[in-house]
């Protein structure tokens, strides 16, 4: 990792100085399986508190503790419901459990796949966008170089770090970031704490 931040360190000084402020680089992974992404829906759109509750509730809920396509198709959308998720959230679990039950979604094959057939696979799920499939990449299958341009948190970051008078534009980041490459996932990870807000998967 050392190498990464020298390279974004000698690349771009602007962010050379958000590391400097932010400190060693110290990102969490989770495991890279059905339950990780289970949990990011959970997550999506809601406070890291609720989510939390909700999510621990969801994983009390089935047989063992263990959130499996199996386990969660036993569930009925009630019980669900009952955990506090919302009608579109236990349709979007549910979705993936279906899809990985069938084999649609394949845990165990994503590491092999590219970034973007990542995205593609994971995508097919009702309630994954791309912004979900990259937290995924990033914070699951350990990918170095990914960019989410789509996610608030590194926009704001962004227009504060560079001075910029608005939120910029895909286009614009996907510009700036090219000095970062091979190593987005970093620069991301560095920005996000630059706002002090943790990223949840």
């Amino acid at each position: 990792m050392r190498k990464a931040i020298l390279h974004l360190k000698k690349s771009d000084p602007v962010l050379a100085g958000v590391i400097a402020r932010v400190g060693g680089y110290k990102i969490q992974y989770r495991d890279p399986g059905f339950d990780t992404l289970v949990r990011s829906i959970v997550y999506q759109q809601l406070s890291g508190r609720v989510a939390k509750v909700i999510f621990e509730r969801l994983v009390a809920a089935v047989p063992g503790g263990r959130l499996t396509p199996d386990a969660v198709l036993k569930l009925t959308p009630a019980r669900m419901r009952k955990c506090g998720l919302s009608k579109q959230k236990t349709a979007y679990i549910r979705d993936l459990a279906r899809k990985t039950a069938r084999g649609k979604v394949d845990f165990a094959g994503l590491g092999g796949l590219t970034d973007d057939e990542v995205i593609a696979s994971l995508t097919q799920v009702k309630g994954i966008g791309v912004w979900t499939a990259h937290m995924f990449l990033m914070f699951a299958l350990e990918r170095p170089d990914v960019l989410p341009v789509g996610d608030l948190g590194i926009r704001t970051a962004i227009r504060k770090a560079y001075g910029l008078a608005e939120l910029p534009h895909a286009k614009q980041i996907e510009e700036l970031a090219a000095r970062w490459r091979p190593y987005c996932s970093v620069a991301s990870w560095y920005l996000w704490r630059s706002l002090e807000g943790p990223a949840e998967l």
